[in-house]
């Protein structure tokens, strides 16, 4: 290998730009070694190897609870398909809406490496809010998370959110940042440019020195992109500096996305960095394998069961307490951000236990306790409601024993 030691390498006269190698090499920076700068090269500053992006399933790969779901209106707000992005409304909401994981087979965002996208599609039209009415989609990150930025400190960081988008409706569309913490906020816009296109956007927001995130599991930053809203939310005035989150200067600006039946929104390839980028720096989207995707997805919602066949995934082991009381216990990886809500599904002989050469059928899981041991694992247990027969200290393992019934275990523990 050939060394070239020197202090300081600049362009030749007149120039602007250095290139380090050609498309397809491989730079390699050892371990150990540090890249630093002066404080005013985007590229460099925030230089992670190997780092997992913030924003988990920013593709939109994963949908553990459901890939559609139809009639969702007013008070229908959470995560209803694709992992860590969820719908939110307030007020008196009239649209209705059936919310997708999409599956993409052209247009920008597909040819740019994205296969799914978040769609929200305009079954029942509002076309005039009430001056309380409010829809968002938005994603969530834990405070523990963002150190990164810095907020808080002199030393604070800027954000730049990115994605790409596809609306029906074109416009000025809001997003804010919302800092759960300190409840502060900061606004931004982007355009839709042509209707039903996928068009990438990339959007800055400034540092802020007041207020760090806490170094806990809770929520820090929400991103919201308004979808609809009312005068409420629209009368003051968009913030481009952080301040005390003020209802009016929400989405000042917003178009409305539900004023047609003809009317559809899609966001996929959501990614969020620290500094100030544009289309041109902003580093490419960091891809994950769907596998280590859906393991980080399930540190806030683990299905643990879904089958709509008879001989379904095994929930896992258990034991005859008395001859009509079974007790399954589960422990989950990863280790969950908090202790789990759980529910399941029920019906008669939905489920059933394997034990002393037979079977027994029982309906329904009745949850005890769902405890998280010093943030190493998630443990659940259960007791197997209606499962009779069976010999007091006999041991067995059930799983789902539904056809067409679509047996679920579902853990949550989202922010």
């Amino acid at each position: 290998m050939s060394t070239i030691e020197v202090n300081k390498i600049t362009p030749v006269s007149g120039g602007t730009a250095i290139q380090v190698g050609e498309s397809g090499d491989t730079i390699t920076i050892p371990s150990g070694a540090t890249l630093t700068n002066s404080g005013t090269a985007n590229n460099f500053t925030n230089y992670r190897p190997n780092a997992n992006p913030l924003i988990i399933n920013g593709d939109m790969a994963v949908a553990q609870r459901s890939t559609s779901v139809t009639g969702v209106s007013n008070g229908n707000s959470g995560y209803q398909t694709c992992d860590r992005i969820r719908f939110d409304e307030s007020g008196t909401m009239g649209a209705a809406l059936t919310i997708t994981q999409e599956s993409l087979t052209s247009g920008n965002a597909f040819i740019n490496g994205f296969a799914n996208a978040f769609k929200v599609d305009v079954t029942t039209a509002d076309s005039s809010p009430d001056a309380d009415d409010w829809s968002r989609i938005n994603m969530r990150l834990e405070s523990q998370d963002l150190q990164v930025f810095k907020k808080g400190t002199s030393n604070a960081e800027k954000f730049t959110l990115s994605f790409w988008v596809k609306a029906t409706k074109t416009g000025t569309n809001t997003i804010e940042l919302y800092d759960a913490d300190n409840t502060r906020s900061i606004g931004g816009s982007y355009s839709i440019s042509s209707s039903n296109t996928w068009e990438h956007k990339v959007v800055n927001f400034a540092a802020d020195t007041t207020g760090a995130f806490a170094d806990d599991n809770g929520e820090g930053l929400r991103i919201s992109w308004t979808l609809s809203a009312g005068s409420n939310y629209t009368s003051g005035t968009l913030p481009t500096a952080w301040e005390s989150s003020t209802v009016a200067n929400t989405a000042v600006g917003q178009v409305n996305n539900f004023d047609s039946t003809s009317n559809n929104f899609h966001i996929t390839g959501v990614q969020l960095e620290v500094g100030e980028y544009t289309s041109a720096t902003i580093p490419p989207f960091q891809h994950e394998s769907f596998g280590d995707n859906l393991q980080r997805c399930r540190r806030y919602c683990h299905l643990h069961m879904n089958t709509d066949q008879d001989g379904g995934p095994f929930l896992g082991p258990c034991f005859a307490y008395t001859s009509s009381n079974w007790n399954a216990s589960l422990q989950l990886s990863p280790p969950m951000r908090a202790v789990p809500t759980v529910t399941s599904v029920s019906g008669s002989n939905y489920y059933r236990i394997f034990s002393n050469g037979g079977t027994v059928e029982y309906n329904q899981i009745d949850f005890n306790a769902a405890t998280l041991s010093g943030g190493l694992c998630t443990v659940v247990d259960c007791t197997l409601d209606g499962a009779n027969g069976g010999t007091a200290g006999h041991a067995g393992k059930t799983r789902g024993n539904s056809t067409g019934a679509g047996t679920m275990m579902l853990m949550d523990a989202e922010l």
